[in-house]
């Protein structure tokens, strides 16, 4: 039958059922059969058979038809009404069209749960992406009239507005992701926040003022804080080396945490002043978090005027969050050069050179001993500086504050298998196995088995892969489990593979198909976590060294595989061999061709 036989088939489907007087779902047969002929490569309906059926069902439609679980049962009723047709039609035979009948009974279990589970994906999902747009907006989502106006609004934009803005908050989504990091105990925690000096400085401070009068500048009078730099054991302010002595930095950190409430000129002890002194370990971290907020993101005024020390003080966000991204302590040097070159982008100075790089350095080094002594950095390596425990935690708190994605190890050990893989995408090769080891902890072998062999039936290539890789970490109690998945085309090859591992009698060596389907899948599920350059070298870096890549090429067009064309262009733009890159790209015409 020609390629065009969607068309005549359509036709006689909608007379046969007229002829029936039974109603037909018109579009829904339509886009049946056109997967059909553009999926699976029928050149007739008469083509189909109960495996192919599957693959369509189970593979195709849920990829590319966007559908819920409320349209299954039509979907069902009309894939039952092309067989009806097929038969009474004399297309395929009574046995066959029985056998493809028994294949639609066996599989709607399983289509019904597939289109469920991505019905609750892009449900859950579009949520998110809807939520961080209306904050991003300023729009509380506990406010329901607000969120009803926002939703009317966003929905008048034209559609192409729409999903721009939408592909702007995800972009902006990625580049708000940090490192994930370990959290200590919440009562080391709190014990490194009662020893520290600025958590003693600040309450020092707060008992010595008790109510007194202040500036209208809502500061200490000169004589008061002549005083209080006494009985803090503060240096007087020509020998701090700069305008701020430290009295006023810890005054105005006091007041931003309310640890000094500073009303109508008078100062007096603030709410969390209780919390700095509270034996409740909860209850003081609460208190200390605002204060270390104040003390690193101070906020000098540039039209003031800044002396070296404030400079210094206005980039130390930068410098923190820098040290709390890297996986081992930074050398002084390194971090010294990268906090001048951030300060160099945000300020013009007159003064420029060896003398500007020597006053900021003698400050950098000054404000380090600071920190040093308020238990927020501390020496490591070799001349190297890392956070303390302490300040972990908190630059954490701050982060999640400012709608970043900042992840913990260990937060994944009660997660659903789908969360899991979706959680390891941002964590390093060590978090990611201890993440992986924490939640096989506290599961049944098998039961986590058939966790991960879901999301590799129903995820794209990226959630395949990581999924594959969690169940290596399985032993062989899984394997019946394995085995009974091994049917399934996306699933088959990690499944034979996993059952060789494991020493399974049913395990066995991948047809070339299959392996050159796995090399596609690797391929893009790479490009779903790095740009496609960074992909191909990762990808290249598991091939056999014997194997002939340009031959290679020339096999891998003929795979059924969603990404194929993508995989393909990205080996012709990226593979360092020119002969290879050619022959990808050739494959990638062929592809698209067929």
């Amino acid at each position: 039958m020609a390629d065009n036989w969607v068309e005549p088939t359509d036709r006689e489907l909608r007379r046969w059922a007229d002829e029936r007087g039974e109603k037909l779902d018109e579009q829904g047969t339509r886009i049946l059969l056109e997967l059909m002929r553009d999926e699976l490569d029928l050149r007739g309906p008469g083509e189909l058979t109960p495996e192919r059926l599957r693959t369509l069902m189970l593979e195709v439609f849920p990829e590319l038809v966007v559908a819920h679980a409320d349209d299954v049962p039509t979907v069902l009723t009309a894939l039952r009404g092309i067989v009806a047709y097929l038969r009474d039609s004399g297309t395929v035979t009574a046995p066959d069209a029985a056998a493809l009948e028994t294949g639609i009974d066996r599989l709607a279990p399983e289509f019904t749960e597939i289109v469920g589970d991505f019905e609750d994906d892009e449900q859950r999902v579009a949520a998110e992406v809807v939520a961080g747009l209306m904050q991003a907006d300023g729009v509380s989502v506990e406010d329901p009239e607000a969120v009803e106006n926002w939703v009317r609004e966003f929905e008048r934009l034209p559609e192409a507005e729409r999903l721009a803005r939408t592909e702007e908050y995800l972009r902006e989504v990625e580049e708000r992701v940090v490192p994930p990091v370990r959290i200590a105990p919440d009562g080391e925690l709190a014990a490194a926040a009662r020893a520290s000096r600025l958590t003693a400085a600040v309450v020092a401070l707060a008992e010595w003022t008790g109510e007194r009068e202040v500036t209208e500048h809502e500061t200490l009078a000169d004589a008061d804080a002549a005083e209080a730099r006494r009985a803090l054991g503060l240096p007087e302010p020509a020998a701090a080396g700069g305008s701020d002595d430290g009295l006023d930095r810890l005054w105005w950190a006091a007041v931003a945490a309310e640890v000094i409430e500073v009303e109508d000129g008078r100062a007096a002890p603030g709410a969390a002043l209780a919390g700095l002194r509270s034996a409740d370990d909860a209850e003081l971290l609460a208190a200390w978090l605002p204060l270390f907020d104040a003390v690193v993101v101070p906020e000098h005024d540039y039209e003031d005027g800044l002396d070296a020390g404030e400079l210094v003080q206005n980039a130390l966000t930068g410098v923190l969050i820098h040290l709390y991204e890297q996986e081992e302590p930074i050398p002084l040097a390194t971090l010294l050069a990268a906090m001048i070159d951030h300060i160099g982008e945000q300020y013009v100075f007159e003064e420029e050179g060896a003398a500007l790089s020597q006053v900021l350095t003698d400050a950098f080094v000054r404000e380090l001993g600071v920190l040093q002594e308020w238990g927020i950095v501390e020496p490591a390596g070799e001349s190297g500086r890392a956070l303390t425990p302490l300040a972990v935690w908190a630059v954490r708190e701050l982060l999640v504050a400012d709608g970043f994605l900042a992840p913990v190890v260990g937060d994944l050990a009660d997660a659903t298998a789908a969360e899991l893989v979706a959680g390891l995408v941002w964590h390093r090769t060590d978090t990611a196995d201890e993440e992986i080891a924490g939640w096989l902890a506290g599961r049944d072998a098998a039961a986590a088995a058939a966790e991960l062999l879901d999301v590799m039936r129903t995820g794209g290539a990226g959630a395949r892969n990581l999924a594959a890789s969690v169940l290596q970490n399985i032993g062989a109690d899984a394997a019946p489990v394995v085995r009974a998945a091994a049917g399934h085309p996306r699933v088959a090859p990690y499944a034979a593979m996993w059952l060789v591992s494991a020493g399974d009698p049913a395990g066995r060596e991948l047809s070339r198909d299959e392996y050159l389907w796995v090399f596609v899948d690797t391929v893009a599920g790479m490009m779903e976590a790095t740009d496609a350059a960074g992909a191909v070298v990762a990808a290249l870096a598991d091939v056999p060294a014997d194997d002939d890549m340009a031959a290679m090429m020339d096999e891998l067009w003929r795979i059924e595989h969603p990404d194929l064309v993508e995989v393909l262009e990205a080996l012709g733009d990226h593979h360092p061999d020119r002969d290879v890159a050619k022959s990808a790209r050739t494959a990638a015409y062929k592809a698209r061709s067929a």
